[in-house]
């Protein structure tokens, strides 16, 4: 595949990491530990290996200990290309939210890429870019209980399986999407919204929202089980799929 320049980024890192505090009760869940450094270290390098070059975070709790962490990264030589901007909110906007606050701060018209800031998934930035807007990645993972399952015609997604109620094999929300500023017309700035159960099920009412499948070491820190799991993932050098 003929490698592309990435769309802007913008990383949902505003959470408050409630699941993860028994492991990691001093930082946020985007400065959890692993391997000597901070996980959205490690996340912002394997992006920028698959060819990002702008992000957008968007942040509201303990924000100044990320901002610390980004300038940082910023004064490395090897981020020199790399253009980072934070946008703390001063009440939590919630996924869509953050979204809606950024696309108007920052004047965004045209379509951008979405990524969590506690999930890792090790492909598919290039493939996501691609794509046409309004389109997320997903991953077949052995068990669906703990993250909801996709049910897909085609490559259209029609409905989102809650959590716990489908288990077994199956395709998930990745935690990486490609949206057009456009679907947020119709939500108001300042308010509480979802991307998961605003903005999602909007467009699978509408028949626009569709999913590319990634194949990629995946997995959500967000509780300790997993977090653990990646820490040692990334000691033992990536030797193994995930």
């Amino acid at each position: 595949m003929t490698r592309i320049s990435v769309k802007p980024i913008l990383v949902l890192a505003g959470g408050f990491g409630s699941r993860l505090r028994s492991a990691v009760p001093d930082v946020p869940k985007p400065l959890a530990p692993v391997n000597g450094k901070p996980f959205l270290t490690h996340l912002i390098e394997d992006l920028v290996s698959q060819g990002a070059q702008e992000f957008i975070l968007l942040l509201h709790y303990r924000a100044e200990l990320i901002k610390s962490l980004i300038a940082e990264i910023v004064k490395r030589n090897d981020m020199s290309e790399v253009k980072i901007t934070c946008i703390v909110e001063d009440t939590p906007l919630g996924t869509g939210g953050s979204i809606l606050n950024a696309i108007y701060n920052l004047g965004i018209t045209d379509s951008f890429i979405v990524i969590n800031a506690d999930t890792w998934l090790g492909d598919g930035l290039q493939e996501i870019s691609l794509s046409s807007a309004n389109t997320i990645a997903a991953v077949n993972v052995k068990d669906c209980s703990r993250y909801g399952a996709l049910i897909l015609k085609g490559a259209k997604i029609e409905k989102f399986v809650e959590k716990n109620s489908f288990s077994g094999n199956g395709l998930i929300n990745a935690g990486l999407y490609h949206l057009n500023p456009e679907v947020f017309k119709n939500f108001v700035k300042n308010n509480y919204i979802s991307l998961e159960n605003d903005v999602f099920p909007s467009l699978v009412n509408n028949g626009s929202l569709f999913a590319i499948e990634i194949q990629a070491n995946f997995i959500d820190i967000g509780v300790p089980q997993d977090y653990f799991k990646f820490c040692k993932w990334i000691e033992a050098g990536k030797l193994n799929a995930i």
